[in-house]
């Protein structure tokens, strides 16, 4: 059993996957420290701090009736609510980190291109007789199959 796990550990497929997910992690903190560090301080600039987290529906009254002034106290008090304040704020988090990863990628599949251009295709250093089609120098004057001068 041991001998089977120790197979099983070392595979290519599961050491490559544990690489896999080591640098999904790295590459995840990497999204969050952008979007956390470098788009949400001018975003939250411009939208003056907006955050809808207090954004909620009483749907049945708690111990103590409201009105509450934040979602905390409605909670606190054992109202059942509909949080589409949490939600909104969800759906924006999500498409700011979207867009960053958007970003990240677009600038590193660029990068790759760049990288991988193609050199420039060589000059051919052969050609075909056309007398007996045999594949010659591009710089001979007669072809040595058929003996058969060549124009230039």
């Amino acid at each position: 059993m041991l001998k089977e796990f120790k197979e099983f550990a070392l595979k290519g497929n599961v050491v490559d996957m544990a690489v896999g997910i080591v640098l999904g992690v790295a590459f995840g903190a990497i999204i969050k420290s952008l979007v956390d560090d470098l788009l949400m301080p001018p975003l939250g600039l411009v939208l003056g701090s907006a955050d809808f987290t207090n954004l909620f529906m009483i749907i049945k009254e708690g111990a103590s009736p409201g009105p509450f002034a934040t979602l905390a106290e409605a909670q606190k008090a054992g109202a059942v609510t509909v949080n589409y304040g949490l939600f909104i704020n969800t759906i924006v988090n999500f498409v700011i980190v979207a867009f960053a990863l958007f970003l990240v990628i677009r600038n590193m599949n660029e990068l790759r291109r760049r990288m991988e251009k193609p050199e420039a295709e060589a000059a051919p250093d052969t050609k075909e007789c056309p007398y007996c089609l045999s594949t010659i120098p591009i710089k001979a004057t007669r072809c040595p199959n058929c003996t058969s001068e060549l124009k230039s």
